[in-house]
This record gives structure tokens, sequence and C-alpha cells, in this order.
């Protein structure tokens, strides 16, 4: 059996990082860790050719080699997924499909044409998946029916179909599900409240592939929340620790986490020893009634202000997602996430719009109230909500435009950046100059030339860069890093802007016509 694996492309959004990534040749921040696992749990006899189209186009001989086309997509791959399966069934492929969006929504991927769902998580449904081809059955939907895999029995992933050179970061996974309950949130929905974990030998195991293959740069632990299991956790890192030091700390890690990291001093010891520098937080919003109405109630326990002091101290950068449009939301939502970024100093806030997400508890209360609007159309950071707010459309979006425009100002993220790593703490584990190439010497050159020369952060660049080799000089490669983010946000912003007030007229337009047929209904019932 020949497999063709496909990665649907993602739109441009606040992850996609295009600029930053040209300035270091990359075309890609994260493989699809999904594809890679499912290709080790297939059987191994079968071959595996993988084509992330956010990285490669599709050849002609790819498409003519495979048997069998397996798709797997997020919600925001949603258009790029659905043509990918006509385009397979257009030239007479047999097409399987999985992930978070297939599982979510099964009928579109089934509408598209796709001959098999493998659906929920693919340790339970891959294997039925299996036997249904060895018995010759052309079709089929497999479901795990509520039942949550043992993930210790999750391969090793095929990291070795990867183009290593085409990714920014590595990615691997210890944990699976979250032990909170956002009712915006779907983690809970596609893998439940309980966390299970792999074991540390499992986890060392992955990393000591990736360290045979040759990676030697960032690894992502793309849980989506890492300390869900604090218990488990704190086994890996242990471990951990001298893994790395064994081999002169060959990655740096990232990961995302609950604000409750900051109530841990060893945790966060931990992961610094491991050589973790940075976390992303969902904080949200900094408007506790907004927290509480969401069921966030895990950042509503101690002031979220000093939970990202106590981590940026720890040596961990903080990154952070916010969210405007939350029902009972008070006016001026968007100047106060704007005051509370500026606060904390985070340079990277990932901030959006609310969509609610397919069969989230959000999305079954607003259905419930006939709420619901487009549905699945536009659940991207560059698109209006997709239901109807408690407070005018118009008077979010414009204060998600102009939060969103001062958040990326070149000098607002300058200084926030600054300040955040001068509290920073030092790194704990040996830091070692990357090996020096001629893409790192132009990327430095770009950005002291744009920051440093061009734009009017030029004194602010110089007199910053001076003050953190002083004060902090061990976080000067991360802190560059950083600073050349911003030439993502730079364009990015601008996008958001024309993007929402292109939507906001049509949206507008159409509430005036709808208003009108009904000012004419009335007009006519009365005569």
């Amino acid at each position: 059996m020949r497999v063709l694996l496909l990665y649907p492309l993602f739109p441009k959004s606040f992850w996609s990082f295009e600029k930053t990534l040209e300035l270091v040749n990359r075309k890609a921040l994260l493989p699809p860790l999904g594809l890679v696992t499912v290709a080790a749990i297939l059987p191994q006899e079968w071959e595996f050719k993988l084509v992330d189209r956010n990285v490669d186009q599709i050849s002609e001989a790819e498409w003519k080699w495979a048997d069998l086309v397996i798709l797997s997509a997020m919600i925001v791959q949603k258009d790029d997924f659905l043509s990918l399966i006509q385009e397979a069934k257009r030239r007479g492929k047999r097409v399987a499909v999985g992930g978070p969006y297939a599982t979510s929504v099964p009928q579109e991927a089934e509408m598209a044409g796709a001959d098999y769902l493998i659906l929920d998580e693919g340790e339970i449904t891959l294997p039925l998946f299996v036997e249904a081809v060895q018995r010759g059955e052309p079709k089929g939907i497999f479901r795990a029916n509520g039942d949550k895999p043992d993930v210790t029995i999750t391969p090793v992933p095929r990291f070795d179909l990867l183009n290593f050179d085409a990714y920014d970061n590595m990615a691997v996974q210890f944990s699976r599900g979250c032990p909170f309950q956002c009712e915006f949130c779907d983690i809970i929905v596609l893998y439940g409240r309980k966390p299970r974990t792999k074991t540390p030998q499992q986890l060392l195991a992955e990393l000591q592939r990736l360290y045979e293959l040759g990676w030697r740069r960032l690894i992502f632990m793309v849980d989506d929340n890492f300390i869900g299991n604090k218990r488990n956790v704190k086994l890996l890192l242990k471990e951990l620790k001298g893994w790395m030091a064994e081999r002169d700390y060959p990655f740096y890690f990232n990961t995302e986490a609950s604000v409750d990291l900051a109530n841990d001093p060893e945790l966060m010891e931990l992961m610094v020893e491991c050589n973790f520098n940075a976390v992303f937080l969902g904080i949200e919003t900094p408007d506790e009634e907004s927290l509480t109405l969401t069921h966030k109630y895990q950042n509503t326990r101690d002031s979220l202000v000093d939970a990202v002091d106590a981590i940026t101290r720890a040596g961990l950068r903080v990154m952070a997602g916010f969210i405007i449009g939350f029902d009972g939301e008070k006016s001026g939502a968007g100047d106060r996430i704007v005051r509370f970024v500026e606060q904390t100093a985070i340079p990277t806030a990932f901030f959006s719009m609310l969509h609610v997400l397919p069969d989230t508890a959000l999305w079954h209360r607003l259905e419930k109230e006939g709420r619901l609007r487009d549905k699945l159309n536009g659940i991207t950071q560059t698109s209006l909500l997709n239901f109807v707010p408690t407070r005018p459309v118009e008077e979010i979006a414009h204060e998600f435009i102009a939060a969103f425009w001062h958040l990326y100002d070149p000098l607002s993220y300058l200084e926030r950046t600054y300040r955040h790593f001068l509290k920073l703490g030092a790194p704990k584990c040996p830091t070692k100059l990357r090996k020096v190439s001629w893409t790192s010497i132009r990327a430095l050159a770009i950005i002291c030339w744009r920051q440093g020369i061009v734009r009017k952060t030029r004194w602010k660049f110089w007199v910053n860069l001076l003050g953190i080799l002083r004060h902090n000089p061990r976080v000067w490669q991360h802190y560059l890093s950083i600073c050349a983010v911003s030439e993502h946000f730079l364009e990015y912003r601008v996008i958001v802007r024309q993007q929402i007030e292109a939507q906001l007229a049509e949206y507008l337009e159409q509430e005036r016509q709808l208003q009108a047929e009904h000012t004419q209904r009335v007009g006519a019932i009365a005569s």
C-alpha cells in the first residue's frame, strides 16, 4: 500500500510568521506532527510519502504513485482540505481523512467525497481502518465511541518523513487533555478533561530520534496544557534534565501551560533547567467577569499580573492569548487588554475576536439561543465573530483593530520586548552561539537595518540592545529573535485592519438591507 499523506495550506494568520521565516530561509513554523504520528501507527510495511502544502507542491509523480491519500486538518485549513479531497477523487484515489476538523464536522468531509473518516484519536480508530481496508471495504466511518486511548502505546512519530530544513520549530507531544472547563475551548471536547501522558522514557525516545536525525533547534511541546498533570510532568522533567546535560543541551523548548504554573516554583525551575525558554498562556482577558462567565475560573484565583511576572522572573518568556467578544463584555475591552499587555510587558500577545468552535459548550449554548451565525465560515483571526454578541459587532471590531494596531506598532513592540527581557531570569543551561551561517548573518543584518536604521525605532533599537548586553547578556540571541518576530506583525496588522474593515462594511450593509426588508413587511401589514 502506497500512502500519500497530505497537510493542507494554512491561511495567513498570527501563527504563520511568513516575514519572520523568510529571514531565516524557512517555509513553515511547525511540521504536521499528527500525520507523522499516523504514519507510525499504520502498518510499517506500507510505503509513505508526506507533502506539507505549506512547504511544497504536490507533484504529478506523487499523485500517480499513491494508492491511498490520507489528510488531516484543523478548522482554519478547511478550504484547502476540502479542495484536496475533491482533487484526489477527481484522480480516482481513495481518500481517508482525520484530525480535529474532520472529527468536529465529519459531514463536510463526507460531502466533499472522502471514502474513509478516521475520527477521534488514531490509536483507537486507525487499527479499525486498517482492518476495514484489509477486508476490502471501500468506505467506512471509524469512531472511538467515547473511549480515550492510553498514549503510552503511541509509537515514535515518523520524523524521517519530514524535510527538517523547511521548518523553524520541531513538534513533540507529551500529553493530551486539559483538566479545566473553559466554555469556548474544543480541546476538552476532542481529548477530554483527564490529561493522559506518555512515559518519560517514551518522550525521551522521541527526542533521541530527533537528535539522531540531526535536529538541533527549537522544539515546541504542542500539549494544549503541558502542566495539566503536574506529577507526571515533573517526572518527565527530572529525566529530561539529565538527558539534556549529557548531550550538551541540543534543543530549546517552548510549550503551552495554564497560568497556575506561576504557583509552582519547583516546576518552573525544572523547566528552565531543561532549557525551556518560553511558555504560551491563555489569559484571554483581564476582565474577571468575562473569565467567570466563560468558566475560565483558573484565571480568576490569583492576580494575572503577578502570575506573568513570576513566570518571567523564573526565566520563561511569556507569550499570551487574548480574546475580545465574550458575552457580557463591557465597552473598552480592547483598551483594557492593551493596558494589561503593556503593564506586563508581554512581547507577543496573540489577539483575536471570539469564534465559536463546533461541539463546544459555547457552541451548544449559542445554538440553543439561536445566536450562531455563519457557523464554520470564517473561523480565522481576520474574520468577524461567527455569532451574535451581546454588544454591537461594529464596536467589537473597531476595538479589535485599534488594539491590534497599537500592540504591533514597531516602537510599542520593541519597548515591551526590552522590558520583558530585562526582568527575564537568566538561563540556567549553558548558552552556546548557534552555528554561524550566511543565513543567520543576513537575518541579523536585515533586522539591524530595518529596526536600527530605517524605522522610527532606530534610536531605541540600539539603546535597548546595549541595555540587554549590559543587564542580561546571556539572553541577547533570544532577545534579537523576538525582535525579529515583529517583522511578521508589522505586515499582519495591515491585513487585519483591511480584512476586518471590509467584512464589517459588508456586514453593516446586510444589516441595513434586513432592516429595510423588515420595515417594508411591517408597512405592508399595516396597510
